[in-house]
């Protein structure tokens, strides 16, 4: 149960202000269907967490000495910084809109989850907890709870919410993860 709850806090809070919830207020800006959007988030979350878990999983055997797991708390450490600088907006290229609304949602965030901190973060979980499923459920409910709002009231919630306090929330949670993997 501690990797699906500290997959999907620490996802969620990581997400907000994150490349892929801005491409899913532009997203929902550009297709009427808002579940199609939600299900393509979900596919390509699946998809690319569980590729992502399942890869930290792996390494994880690797890194069973007390230098390994001090590497896997450091590196949780290091993406708490990483947190801390917001990502740029990139250009959407829209000659994909014909695929509908699923499509185009589940093939720009699988694309954009990759190297991204949240999938990041993902392997490190899954090195962390050696838990593919309970890491990919937990980091996938995370990104839906970061990412539905947004395609809902996107433009209200952008306005609301100050993305630099969540980012220092987000990074003193993958911060605390770290110290507790190291110290814990």
């Amino acid at each position: 149960m501690e990797s699906f709850l500290t997959s999907t806090f620490t996802v969620a809070l990581a997400e907000i202000g994150d490349k892929t919830q801005l491409l899913s207020l532009v997203l929902a800006a550009r297709f009427r269907n808002k579940w199609a959007i939600i299900g393509g988030i979900l596919a390509a979350t699946i998809l690319n967490h569980g590729l992502s878990a399942w890869l930290g999983n792996w390494i994880a055997q690797f890194l069973q000495s007390d230098l390994g797991q001090l590497v896997i708390g450091s590196s949780f450490i290091v993406l708490a910084l990483w947190l801390l600088m917001p990502d740029k907006d990139e250009d959407i290229d829209n000659s994909f809109d014909k695929l509908g609304a699923f499509w185009v949602s589940t093939i720009l965030f699988f694309f954009a989850e990759i190297g991204d901190k949240t999938q990041i973060a993902t392997v490190l979980l899954g090195a962390q907890f050696e838990s593919i499923i309970w890491v990919t459920i937990g980091t996938t409910l995370g990104m839906l709870i970061a990412n539905v709002p947004v395609v809902f009231a996107g433009d209200y919630l952008m306005k609301k919410i100050p993305l630099n306090i969540a980012r220092v929330i987000a990074a003193a949670a993958f911060a605390l993860v770290g110290l507790f993997h190291i110290f814990g």
